[in-house]
């Protein structure tokens, strides 16, 4: 009876064991990350529920091998505690190949994308990873995201009751509701980033996926943090006219596909180039 009882107890502890991380593969893709890196991986390492998977993708980076040598010493130091993939691209693809790169190898069902530049709210992967596994019809999460130059960014955020918002397939023809750094994906969708587009590729996948019948919602809690604005600062939102021809790019390709019909696209389309507008004006005054 005793044999009994411990072989009993054994399995449950294995059990048990196995449950403690999150079955989510984080993708963080890298492009002369060096100064921002650690940010990143701090967020992720951090969390309260932690994930199986690591994986990080340096995309050739022109830095003299910096973005390369973090990725090495942060495997080296983390090894013992996640499942750690490095991917080194020896050509410069764009986030959408970096991202499929990681995506390929991830071994996990769920998989969270998180930039270099960006971090999450250690609660995140707990909160998030619950609610997908609460709700496995959905095909895509996300959350609100907040801009933050400084600021505590773990402050308490309310667990229970997660409130969480459907995202509508037309409502994205207009904004973009969930930034990649909230995304967590299942891993079997049948979609990935579009190669070869480098502006507006993840809202391209979202759009594909809603106008397939897929669920997105997103998740009303702030999860994660960019520490730019989201345009007309550094890096690829500082370049609004490529953002522009990626959204118009998106339209026609949802169009071709037949997800939307000629008099859609139009209006997505005059409705894009009035936003265009705006945030050019927004950016002028605020360098002024």
């Amino acid at each position: 009876m005793v044999y009994v009882a411990i072989i009993w107890l054994s399995i449950f502890i294995h059990e048990e064991i196995e449950q403690v991380n999150a079955k989510v593969s984080v993708i963080i893709p890298c492009y002369c990350s060096s100064l921002t890196l650690d940010r990143a991986l701090e967020s992720v390492v951090s969390q309260a529920l932690l994930p199986n998977e690591i994986i990080l993708v340096d995309d050739a980076s022109p830095d003299g091998g910096l973005t390369i040598k973090w990725i090495k010493k942060f495997s080296e130091d983390y090894s013992n505690q996640f499942a750690i993939q490095t991917v080194f691209l020896k050509v410069n693809g764009g986030a959408a190949v970096a991202r499929n790169a990681g995506w390929s190898r991830a071994s996990q069902p769920y998989v969270a994308f998180l930039d270099a530049d960006d971090s999450w709210h250690y609660e995140k992967l707990s909160i998030q990873y619950r609610y997908m596994e609460g709700n496995p019809e959905i095909m895509i999460s996300g959350h609100q995201c907040l801009v933050r130059t400084g600021q505590s960014e773990n402050s308490a955020v309310m667990m229970s009751p997660v409130e969480a918002t459907k995202v509508s397939a037309k409502g994205m023809l207009f904004k973009n509701p969930i930034q990649t750094p909230t995304v967590m994906i299942r891993g079997d969708a049948p979609f990935h980033f579009r190669e070869g587009q480098r502006f507006a590729e993840d809202l391209q996948l979202w759009q594909m996926l809603a106008f397939s019948g897929h669920l997105i919602v997103r998740i009303e809690l702030p999860l994660a943090f960019v520490h730019k604005s989201l345009y007309g600062d550094a890096g690829l939102s500082a370049k609004l006219w490529e953002m522009e021809k990626g959204e118009l790019s998106n339209y026609l390709q949802l169009y071709r596909a037949d997800k939307i019909g000629v008099m859609v696209s139009l209006i997505a389309t005059t409705y894009s180039l009035l936003k265009f507008f705006r945030r050019i004006a927004l950016t002028l005054i605020r360098r002024k």
